[in-house]
């Protein structure tokens, strides 16, 4: 099937065959396929609202999202969160599921968002009894070392009979448990390991990586988050090196990436710390499709504090002159909201909360640069907002003329 079927017949199967079935090892199955065909298959096609498509794997996604069986739950939650990543997951989930469901599925995703996925449960076989059999195509134990792939192995790939390609995803799987191991070791040096690996992999198997990328950064993440400052520290610039090689393939996971670099790095009083982290999000702006980075960094842009406020308006003034000429809807609808409400949590002096005048001057700035796309129609659409954020605005352009 999975060498002669498209992979919209391939979904169809497993949820045909597989979603209500009565054996929890069965529904563990199909979601752990059904999870490898959501990220081949991409958010984009599958919530295009296309028969046979968006109508059918979205109540199936939230229904193994909420299975007794752990392991299916895993990989339905796994699923929800990547396809969370679409811009426009919340209106279609409610186009597709219940009333009665939603809240719940609301309620999932943004825990998924806030905390992330967790480890993947583990398989009562030990992912470390296993061995390698050359040309069986498991993931041999010097692909997570310091050391790169060798060529003729990763050559021989091409040559793979149809019966060793049935075998990726048991790679896959494999892949995910070793480099997992290794980011969530308890050994500090382990975990540098994993990071060393994973930038290793990105160069010489970037194909794994990308296949893998989900689960593989939710584990990542935990490094950008720890309290080592020196995995901190090392796990930033490592992603310096790694977003480059990705590119747009983190589409998929910036909503996991954005909150663990900016959340505490970008007010970190460690100079060292703080610096990798802007050289992380500068990383971000210059490699991917800034349409992608627009929404997380409004969001965390409103909810900070300090130093990190500052940084994320100004990065998001810069997003508005880029993108608004392609597209200025969509610009307007996640910028609008953050300015009003800065300019709405103004003091009466007018100085918005945060570090001395900064944030105000930040501010200015993102008047600014609206102001710059959108003319006269700023104000025009201030006129709805409260009083106070109406003559905010209009005290920040008689500044700018």
């Amino acid at each position: 099937m999975v060498q002669h079927c498209t992979s919209t017949r391939s979904m169809n199967a497993l949820l045909t065959g597989g979603l209500s079935h009565l054996n929890a090892v069965v529904r563990k199955c199909t979601a752990q396929h059904l999870a490898n065909l959501v990220e081949k298959i991409g958010a984009a096609r599958l919530l295009s609202g296309g028969k046979d498509l968006t109508d059918k794997i979205l109540p199936a996604v939230t229904r193994l999202a909420q299975d007794s069986s752990q392991e299916a739950r895993y990989f339905g939650r796994r699923m929800l969160l990547f396809l969370s990543s679409h811009p426009d997951f919340d209106k279609i989930l409610e186009r597709y599921i219940s009333t009665k469901d939603l809240p719940t599925v609301r309620d999932t995703v943004t825990s998924l968002k806030t905390k992330g996925l967790g480890e993947m449960p583990q398989d009562t076989q030990s992912a470390r009894g296993r061995r390698s059999v050359p040309g069986s195509g498991t993931v041999r134990a010097s692909s997570l070392t310091r050391e790169p792939l060798n060529q003729t192995n990763r050559d021989s790939n091409n040559h793979y009979s149809c019966r060793s390609q049935t075998q990726s995803i048991a790679d896959k799987t494999e892949y995910i448990k070793q480099i997992s191991g290794l980011l969530g070791s308890k050994d500090f040096r382990e975990r540098i390991k994993g990071i060393d690996q994973l930038v290793v992999d990105c160069q010489h198997n970037l194909n794994m990586v990308i296949n893998s990328i989900f689960p593989v950064f939710d584990a990542f993440k935990g490094r950008l988050q720890e309290s080592n400052s020196k995995v901190n520290l090392y796990a930033l610039e490592s992603l310096q090196k790694i977003i480059p090689l990705l590119k747009n393939n983190l589409s998929q996971v910036v909503n996991i990436l954005v909150p663990a670099v900016v959340d505490n790095h970008l007010n970190s009083k460690n100079n060292a710390i703080y610096s990798a982290a802007v050289g992380a999000i500068n990383a971000l702006t210059s490699n991917l499709d800034n349409i992608l980075l627009l929404q997380p960094f409004c969001t965390k842009a409103q909810f900070l504090g300090g130093k990190a406020k500052v940084d994320l308006i100004e990065k998001v003034a810069e997003l508005v002159t880029e993108l608004y000429p392609r597209k200025p809807q969509m610009v307007e609808q996640k910028v609008l909201p953050l300015l009003w409400h800065l300019l709405g949590t103004s003091t009466h002096s007018g100085t918005i909360h945060g570090r001395g005048g900064s944030v105000k001057v930040a501010t200015a700035n993102l008047c600014q640069a609206l102001y710059a796309q959108m003319g006269p129609s700023l104000s025009e659409c201030a006129a709805s907002q409260p009083a106070n954020v109406h003559k905010g605005l209009n005290e920040v352009l008689r500044t700018l003329s």
